[in-house]
């Protein structure tokens, strides 16, 4: 089992990596629409849908199937481990967010500031200490 724990850590840290830098794109990806650079577009397009579909994405879906692995050969319970899916569920919906977003972009149809991602790209962060702690401390 401790292969496949640190294969949930492997993943999780790659899955991570994606999320704390797609919403940075974002806000570079404003940054050259606010100046009409067409050629900055196209770019922040292509590093955006391979950042979400060759690393992030099976980043996700693997620290899933290694963590469920876990959860079924430990068979850990506990309120700490209920806390840490609240969270690891945030983390798949923004995810998801991240894929809308992406799309208005690719469809040329983006609405939202260069300050709102600024925003979002900081979000994750606050699940990622209490996933850590959670599964470190258990503090309940």
């Amino acid at each position: 089992m401790l292969w496949i724990k640190s294969l949930h850590i492997i993943t999780m840290v790659t899955w991570m990596a994606g999320i704390f830098y797609l919403p940075r794109l974002f806000v570079y990806h404003v940054q050259a629409l606010s100046q009409v650079d067409t050629v900055g577009d196209a770019r922040f397009k292509i590093m955006e849908r391979k950042l979400f579909w060759g690393i992030m994405t099976p980043g996700a879906i693997l620290t899933i199937v290694f963590g469920c692995w876990l959860w079924f050969g430990y068979g850990i319970t506990g309120k700490w481990l209920m806390w840490k899916l609240v969270f690891v569920l945030f983390l798949i919906a923004f995810h998801v967010w991240c894929l809308v977003q992406m799309r208005a972009f690719a469809d040329g149809c983006n609405v939202r500031s260069e300050r709102y991602f600024r925003v979002a790209n900081e979000l994750p962060v606050f699940a990622l200490f209490a996933i850590v702690i959670l599964v470190v401390v258990k503090p309940f």
